[in-house]
């Protein structure tokens, strides 16, 4: 019903339009958004025909061996790994979150046949109480087991750290399994059994991750706005896939050799990691564990697979009410996640990642001052010139939402009218956000533990120089505009006596 409203619109907007839209008096906006548009979009078709490739020809040779070599064992679990650890992190997750995503770790670790540990990272005695009365209740095989882990409120990266020692202390064999998720994800049926043989098939494997998708709890934006992400994410994920080096090793559900799990430096990593900043000084990571285990693979050249066919569900409950206030505070962390794990990850070259996962870290990093060049360029020609460049802008915002809306039609079998409106404002409002988290590293907040961490110093100024060097940074973008669309001018030259 939305994407046909959408059309409709587009329609109305399309025959209504004034002649002056299509024949621009200023050349100049044409060649500004259209240059920008074409590296843009450009580089998003890349993704989609990467995508398309790796889903359709690639990745089901690989799946057709993983299968195989599964087969070949009188026992398929057996024939894959011998032990599956699965570290379940949860703090103040509602009850019925909580029993969903047990039930589902549970009924997954019987159905997969071998012998499965689940270890519940904790804090509170009531969430152990419930989840051992789950336990109980589905009476799993004995080689389904179950172990506490119960600590302090610290934070995620110490949850699971304590669950990563819990494991290495189980003395697991280097090639068993470690599956590391969140306490809101829930596993597919047969997501163990399908995912366990590309460890066997590809012996320098370090760790793999799968598809996501959302259960959201929010309103009808929010849940759009979390379904059309993790379409985009599917896409990029599948680019990335053909390279073997992702950009993220997701913390809702990825899975680990044994060796890399419990190593003893991953694990601090996950622990405690930290950036040293030119201007904020050491910036201890409050959030972004998924980031830190990525950077440790990446780092020594270790090999990573994105799992296409297998989808994980995520229970997303919004962190504030209002989709505004929620997706603020969402971009916030998912954005200074990326920033401040992908400096690090760009200086280590394009030799060591491979060019193209190093060239799409720096395109996040430009990727977030582009989308304000459109609209800036429309407001300086309407002022300048002709109001009638904003209906040109919109025609044009619309127009290629829409495009790239029908691109998802690859990932996903169906889209809404919603989508092209979510991605025009996670593109600019998101650009902004960015910029903002960009001049302001330290600044980190886990809302469902209330912890928050800034760097050390004094933060008046850190925060002086924050606002000094975003709003130089703004303003050297917003004059370039200016210039580039003829708003401002230089002098001209004086005569020489």
């Amino acid at each position: 019903m939305y994407l046909l409203l959408y059309l409709l619109a587009y329609a109305a907007l399309i025959v209504n339009a004034p002649a002056e839209v299509w024949d621009p008096a200023a050349p100049e906006f044409v060649i500004i958004v259209g240059v920008v548009g074409l590296w843009r979009y450009g580089w998003g078709f890349v993704h989609l025909v990467r995508s398309l490739i790796y889903r359709r020809r690639v990745f089901p040779r690989w799946r057709r061996a993983a299968d195989a070599l599964a087969a070949q064992s009188p026992h398929a679990a057996e024939g894959a790994v011998d032990r599956v650890f699965l570290v379940i992190t949860s703090f103040r997750i509602r009850a019925e979150t909580t029993a969903a995503v047990y039930r589902a770790a549970i009924e997954e670790a019987v159905r997969y046949g071998g012998p499965v540990t689940i270890v519940a990272s904790i804090v509170e005695l009531a969430d152990q109480r419930f989840i051992k009365a789950i336990f109980a209740r589905l009476r799993p095989p004995e080689r389904v087991r179950l172990v506490f882990v119960r600590l302090g409120p610290k934070g995620k990266r110490e949850a699971l750290a304590a669950g990563l020692r819990t494991v290495a202390r189980l003395r697991p064999r280097p090639d068993d399994a470690v599956v590391v998720m969140d306490g809101d994800s829930l596993l597919s049926p047969g997501a163990l059994s399908r995912c366990l043989p590309f460890l066997r098939l590809m012996p320098d494997l370090a760790g793999l991750t799968t598809d996501e998708d959302a259960v959201t709890d929010g309103g009808l934006l929010m849940r759009h706005w979390h379904r059309l992400r993790f379409a985009q994410r599917h896409m990029l994920m599948s680019s990335l896939g053909l390279a073997r080096r992702l950009l993220v090793m997701t913390g809702r559900m990825s899975l680990y050799r044994a060796s890399v799990a419990t190593h003893p430096d991953f694990i601090e990593i996950v622990r405690n990691d930290s950036l040293e900043h030119w201007r904020l000084g050491r910036i201890a990571f409050l959030t972004g564990e998924d980031k830190s285990t990525w950077f440790w693979l990446l780092e020594r050249g270790l090999p990573m697979l994105y799992v296409p066919d297998v989808k994980i569900w995520t229970i997303e409950e919004p962190p504030a009410p209002g989709f505004l206030r929620a997706s603020t505070q969402l971009m916030l962390r998912w954005f200074g996640n990326m920033l401040r794990s992908s400096g690090r990850a760009i200086e280590l070259g394009p030799r060591r990642i491979g060019p193209f996962v190093w060239w799409c870290l720096i395109d996040q990093r430009l990727s977030m001052w582009t989308p304000l060049i459109g609209p800036t360029a429309a407001l300086f020609f309407a002022v300048t010139v002709s109001p009638v460049f904003l209906y040109t802008y919109l025609l044009w915002v619309l127009t290629t939402r829409l495009v790239l809306t029908l691109g998802l039609l690859t990932v996903r079998d169906r889209i809404s009218g919603l989508y092209p409106l979510l991605l025009y404002y996670t593109q600019v409002y998101g650009a902004l956000v960015k910029t903002y988290v960009l001049f302001r590293l330290d600044r980190q907040r886990w809302t469902r533990q209330n912890i928050a961490r800034r760097a050390a110093g004094d933060r008046r100024w850190h925060e002086i120089g924050s606002t000094f060097v975003h709003t130089l940074a703004l303003a050297t973008l917003v004059v370039a505009i200016a210039f580039l669309t003829g708003a401002l001018e230089l002098p001209p030259r004086l005569p020489i006596s």
